[in-house]
């Protein structure tokens, strides 16, 4: 009997888990363990060999090494992966660091973008599995002050009014992207304690905001998540 693949959640903060996917993955058949990114060991040769490695968002930013020396370790275990070629998933700060260890420059994005709003897909978004985010009644969410450039061979996917770029691929099995496809409602409630000092700090945004939102659009991102994850995951090679 063939064991079951296996993937790796890299997670910087525990509440930035990986919310719908998680139960997906298991529903394929994978077995899901979670690496603490901060702490751990990025050296460890098992996540550069995971059959599946999913690296989660965070509130601190790729260029930060100095203060985050971790960092470094991580953009070297990407590099190595998409070396190779290894499915890869980057979410928020992942996509960030996928895109460091492409040789992109990450930078500030100038405005932070954290809210509800649509994707606009470019051509080569249209005809991936981000397609399932093109319906106008599904806006997804976004919690990022940084951007990054799209790096070189990369194909650029999705983008919003506010960032340019929102989302890529890269290779066979590398996807990069910026907004959060595995939120919950329930899972934002910690989103809202963890990231309260944040929240404060952006004008016009409010906790109350937020919560009313994500009770109108969470239950049709969720939906829509589901069958985009489902698809990526069965085009891996």
């Amino acid at each position: 009997m063939n064991a079951a693949p296996n993937a790796i959640a890299l997670r910087h903060v525990h509440f930035e888990d990986l919310g719908i996917l998680e139960k997906l993955l298991a529903d394929v058949g994978y077995s899901v363990r979670y690496v603490d990114a901060v702490t751990e060991d990025l050296c460890d040769p098992s996540l550069a060999a995971a059959g599946l490695l999913i690296v989660l968002g965070g509130p601190i930013a790729v260029y930060e090494q100095d203060l985050y020396p971790f960092l470094t370790d991580e953009i070297t275990l990407l590099r190595n992966r998409l070396e190779l070629d290894r499915p890869t998933l980057g979410i928020c700060l992942g996509s960030q660091l996928i895109a460091k260890a492409l040789g992109g420059n990450v930078y500030s994005n100038g405005t932070p973008e954290i809210g509800w709003s649509s994707l606009s897909l470019t051509e080569s978004g249209k005809k991936s599995s981000l397609r399932h985010f093109t319906a106008p009644d599904t806006p997804v969410i976004h919690w990022h002050g940084d951007t990054f450039e799209l790096p070189a061979g990369a194909t650029l996917l999705a983008s919003t009014t506010t960032c340019v770029n929102q989302a890529f691929a890269w290779g066979q099995r590398t996807l990069a992207v910026q907004f959060h496809p595995e939120v919950t409602r329930i899972g934002l409630e910690r989103w809202f304690v963890g990231h309260r000092t944040e929240i404060a700090s952006v004008a016009q945004l409010s906790v109350t905001g937020l919560r009313r939102a994500s009770a109108v659009h969470a239950d049709s991102l969720n939906a829509t998540a589901r069958k985009f994850f489902s698809e990526w995951l069965a085009t891996l090679p």
